[in-house]
């Protein structure tokens, strides 16, 4: 069985106590993982507010800081496959995704690489003859980076990326469902030369790990991505420590094809918004709202195509739907497909948990028409699709922005007017038009309401990683005057 460590002020250590990781492909052991505690956790804040202000960190320039990023993205590169086949094994995604998405991680490292030494202060016209303002971003601090299973080392990249870019360190919390990935790539990090306690990757379990990391007293910024339940928990836990926040939070993410739009392109598009990566993703578009004249044509291309996904081992290249990563997951799915059903909705496919070992679930397809589905309202993080139909542009708006969030939506038109209208109307963070689930790193990403705040990806998420300092020069030669007079 393999065994991994936790990596802490730059060397890799067994954790307080170890657990077992399964394979989804299988529900069996596979591999031995540290469990970080307290003690860990406070050993990794510690290293990385002493890397913060002492040794050779804070002495870098921001051009010798995106060398090592430049380093570290050409490790991830070339350790693509590597990482790959490891997200794979731990957490049932398959490999054609997890081979494609951690090739081009590498190149968000690039991104805040370069973007390092273009973080800009500025001087002010300030309203005073006799001073120069100017003001400087810097670091905000440790960085505590809490990391879901899914997507690790790209939601890991969005995260450690800027955050170095800016100055600061980090603890890395990998899921405890499936960290393998993440561990590995501690040793890219290691290799890169950053300088110990820079970057900590460790995982463990609620209060003695995450909780711990989050609430403790010398870390400035948690950055997390995951349910948000347990972003109450963190917010909560600031009050402690004051520490900010972004949090990039679940979706419910409504899909618009209009009757005007390619079909065929839209239902390509609409299988990778909710059954790629086993729709376990923050922006799955699991609400399919089509305009009625085009809903039945849509149904049958969609049953169709989810009635040939190819269903299989995670590490072979012809699957396209591999298993959830974990069994109280599929529980859930199908208990929220139960419960929609005795609501009203129709089964068009799926529904069902296949006999065998490990952890699948079909690609299935709810008929929700004048249904009150709790699958229209509930995050499955399944490939599970909720389909409702509309009779025109102001209730597909309407019905888009009937959630509690709002991270994603797309818009499948050919009307460039009605795209422009519908796209300004979503209230959500990212909205795709005729195409989905595109990213960059080039590209801020986020949401709105329920789906957190804060962005990740561009410009913007470098300088969540900074406070502004302001600095004022007196330039006159001349005595202060009055003392008891504000200037």
């Amino acid at each position: 069985m393999r065994r991994f460590q936790s990596y802490i002020d730059g060397a890799f250590t067994d954790g307080e106590a170890r657990f077992e990781s399964l394979d989804p492909a299988t529900g069996a052991p596979w591999a031995e993982m540290p469990e970080a505690r307290e003690g860990d956790v406070d050993r990794a804040v510690r290293a990385a507010d002493r890397a913060l202000w002492e040794g050779e960190w804070p002495r870098l320039t921001p051009s010798a800081r995106g060398k090592l990023l430049y380093r570290l993205a050409d490790l991830v590169a070339e350790n693509a496959q590597v990482l790959a086949e490891l997200e794979t094994r731990d957490t049932g995604k398959i490999i054609r995704e997890t081979s494609a998405q951690i090739a081009y991680v590498a190149d968000y490292y690039r991104y805040y690489a370069g973007l390092a030494d273009k973080i800009e202060g500025a001087v002010l016209p300030i309203d005073k003859p006799d001073m120069e303002v100017w003001t400087r971003r810097e670091p905000v601090g440790v960085v505590a980076a809490i990391v879901p299973w899914n997507s690790q080392l790209f939601l890991a990249a969005v995260k450690i990326g800027p955050a170095l870019a800016a100055g600061c360190t980090l603890v890395v919390k990998a899921s405890e469902d499936g960290p393998a990935p993440l561990l590995e790539f501690a040793r890219l990090v290691h290799e890169a030369g950053f300088p110990p306690g820079v970057v900590n990757i460790l995982t463990g379990f609620g209060p003695a790990c995450g909780s711990a990391l989050t609430c403790h007293p010398l870390v400035a910024h948690v950055a997390f991505t995951g349910g948000p339940e347990t972003a109450r928990h963190i917010v909560r836990g600031s009050a402690e420590n004051l520490a900010s926040t972004s949090l990039e939070l679940g979706g419910k993410s409504p899909f618009l094809v209009f009757a005007d739009a390619d079909l065929d392109s839209a239902a390509n598009a609409q299988v990778a918004a909710i059954f790629a990566a086993t729709g376990q993703s923050c922006v799955a578009g699991s609400r399919l709202l089509v305009e009625r004249a085009a809903k039945e044509r849509m149904l049958a291309l969609l049953t169709q195509k989810a009635e040939r996904v190819a269903i299989g081992a995670p590490l072979d290249r012809a699957t396209e739907v591999g298993p959830l990563c974990t069994r109280r997951q599929r529980e859930h799915i199908q208990g929220l497909v139960d419960r929609s059903l005795q609501a009203g909705a129709r089964l068009v496919t799926g529904g069902r948990v296949p006999e065998g070992e490990g952890w699948f679930y079909p690609p299935t397809i709810l008929d929700c028409d004048g249904a009150a589905s709790p699958s229209l309202a509930e995050e499955f993080f399944g490939p599970v699709l909720s389909v409702v139909s509309f009779e025109n542009e102001a209730e597909a708006i309407r019905l888009a922005n009937d959630t509690a969030f709002g991270l994603a939506a797309g818009i499948f038109t050919t009307s460039l007017t009605r795209a422009h209208r519908v796209s300004r109307a979503i209230r959500s963070g990212v909205v795709w038009i005729n195409t989905y689930r595109a990213v960059s790193p080039i590209a801020p990403f986020g949401g709105f309401k329920r789906s957190g705040h804060g962005r990740e990806g561009g410009l913007a998420a470098a300088l969540d990683y900074t406070r502004t300092k302001t600095v004022w020069l007196r330039t006159s030669d001349d005595p202060i005057p009055d003392p008891f007079v504000m200037r």
